[in-house]
């Protein structure tokens, strides 16, 4: 049995590498969760992530797996505004949607 540790927690602020969207992590998954032949060329055996993300277009929720993904710390994703309406945000400037608690 191996153990996989995911590179980016709950609440914290990514960068998609190609797809030009940042956004916040809400979920993890330690490996793929649907059919390994559905994710093409990439490696269903890493972590993969449910985030909160802002395009262009407005909020969106994306799955997306850990090597497209990128730690960024200096975007603002949301004005302080949207932040407040839409997230729980702790001390450490941890993100949760309002319907889940910060872990």
């Amino acid at each position: 049995m191996s153990t996989t540790i995911a590179r980016f927690g709950l609440g914290q602020i990514v960068r998609h590498r190609q797809a030009a969207f940042r956004g916040v992590v809400v979920d993890v998954d330690p490996v793929f969760r649907g059919q390994p032949q559905d994710t093409g060329a990439i490696s269903p055996n890493q972590p993969f992530y449910q985030v909160m993300a802002m395009g262009a277009e407005g909020g969106f929720m994306a799955y997306a797996p850990e090597d497209a993904l990128e730690h960024d710390p200096g975007a603002a994703v949301l004005t302080g505004a949207e932040e407040r309406r839409m997230f729980n945000v702790d001390a450490s400037g941890r993100h949760a949607p309002k319907a889940q608690a910060i872990h």
